[in-house]
């Protein structure tokens, strides 16, 4: 993994950043000691497969779902209907 100095981050960030974006890692040292690496965010959807429908027909979900537990919370916050 590359590595550049404070000062060559600072007057290249938009060229690092860029390449960072492409896959290409890079740490930023400061007096050559490593502070911080610069890596690519990976995109949310790759890193959580979504499976619509895998519990079709396993569960039911009440007519009332949306009141469920009215009368509780009512009570804990001193809401009157």
């Amino acid at each position: 993994m590359r590595t550049v100095n404070m000062h060559q981050a600072k007057t290249h960030l938009s060229r690092l950043v860029d390449r960072a974006s492409k896959g290409e890692g890079f740490i930023i040292a400061r007096a050559g000691k490593p502070l911080v690496k610069v890596v690519p965010i990976e995109p949310r959807d790759a890193a959580l497969p979504r499976r619509l429908g895998f519990l079709a027909g396993e569960i039911k979900v009440p007519d009332d779902f949306d009141r469920m537990g009215q009368d509780e919370i009512e009570r804990q916050f001193g809401v009157r209907s």
